[in-house]
C-alpha cells in the first residue's frame, strides 16, 4: 500500500501523453544492466567496506540524487515555462500541479517520520489518556507506513524524475544528464568500493553518466521521428511569432 500510494504520487498520469513502450523498455534495459554489473564488480573483486555499508551508499546517492531533482526540477520547469510562448505557456501552467505535488510529498515524508518517531508520536498519544497503549502502537504503525512511503517516494522520484512528464514528454530525457553529470561530480569525491584495478574503477565511474545521456540524446531523437516533438515545438518556437 505505501509503495503504491509513491507510485500514484510520483508516477506521470496525463492521459495525453506520449507513452513510447521502446523507451520505456529501453530504460527498464539500462537499469537492470547497470544493477547487473554492479552485482558483477562486487562479486569479482573484494569489498573495501562492509556490504551494510555499500548498501548505505547505494541508497545515499539514490536520496541525493532526488536531492538534486529537488533543486534542478523546479528550476528546469520555471526556465522551459519562461521560454514557452502564448498560448503553449498557460497550458503548462495548468499541468505543474502534479509534479509540484510530487515535490512537496518528497519534502513533507522526512518531516513526518520525525514527527511520529522523535517527537510528536508519544506525546500526541499521551492526550488520549488510557487509549494511550492503542494510540501509541498506531502511531509506530504510521511510522512505519511512511518510512515505506519514503523509500518508494526516493526510487520513484529519480526513476520518473518529479512526474517533469506531466508537464512535457521532452523534459525528463533532458533534465536526466543534469543529474548524472551532477551525481558522476559527487562520486568523484569517493573512494571505490572494491578494490578493482584503476581502470574498471574509471569504466564503472564513466559508464553510468555517458549511458544515460547516450539513451537520452536517442530518446530525443526518437520523440522526434516517431512522434513529432521537439524542444523547439514544445515552446511554440517552430515558427516566426506572428504579429
Amino acid at each position: 500500500m505505501p509503495f503504491v500510494l509513491a507510485l500514484t504520487i510520483f508516477a506521470p498520469s496525463r492521459v495525453d501523453r506520449t507513452d513510447d513502450p521502446l523507451i520505456t523498455r529501453a530504460h527498464v534495459a539500462r537499469t537492470a544492466v547497470g544493477v547487473a554489473a554492479t552485482l558483477w564488480m562486487v562479486y569479482v573483486y573484494p569489498m573495501r567496506q562492509s556490504a551494510t555499508d555499500f548498501a548505505k551508499d547505494r541508497f545515499t546517492e539514490v536520496f541525493l540524487s532526488a536531492g538534486v531533482l529537488v533543486v534542478a526540477g523546479p528550476i528546469a520547469l520555471i526556465a522551459f515555462l519562461v521560454a514557452a510562448r502564448p498560448p503553449l505557456r498557460s497550458l503548462y501552467l495548468n499541468r505543474v500541479g502534479r509534479p509540484l505535488l510530487a515535490v512537496a510529498a518528497f519534502c513533507a515524508w522526512p518531516v513526518v517520520l520525525w514527527w511520529l518517531i522523535a517527537e510528536g508520536g508519544l506525546e500526541f498519544a499521551k492526550g488520549f489518556g488510557i487509549l494511550l497503549f492503542v494510540v501509541y502502537p498506531l502511531t509506530l504503525v504510521a511510522a512505519l507506513f511512511v518510512l515505506l512511503f519514503g523509500l518508494g517516494a526516493i526510487v520513484f522520484s529519480v526513476h520518473f524524475t518529479f512526474r517533469a512528464a506531466d508537464v512535457h514528454e521532452i523534459l525528463p530525457p533532458l533534465l536526466a544528464p543534469v543529474l548524472v553529470w551532477t551525481m558522476f561530480g559527487f562520486q568523484l569525491l569517493d573512494d571505490s568500493p572494491v578494490a578493482a584495478p584503476p581502470a574498471v574503477q574509471l569504466l564503472f565511474l564513466i559508464a553510468p553518466p555517458v549511458s544515460v545521456t547516450a539513451l537520452s540524446v536517442w530518446e530525443v531523437r526518437r520523440l522526434r521521428t516517431h512522434h513529432g516533438i521537439t524542444l523547439r515545438r514544445a515552446l511554440h518556437r517552430d515558427r516566426p511569432r506572428t504579429a
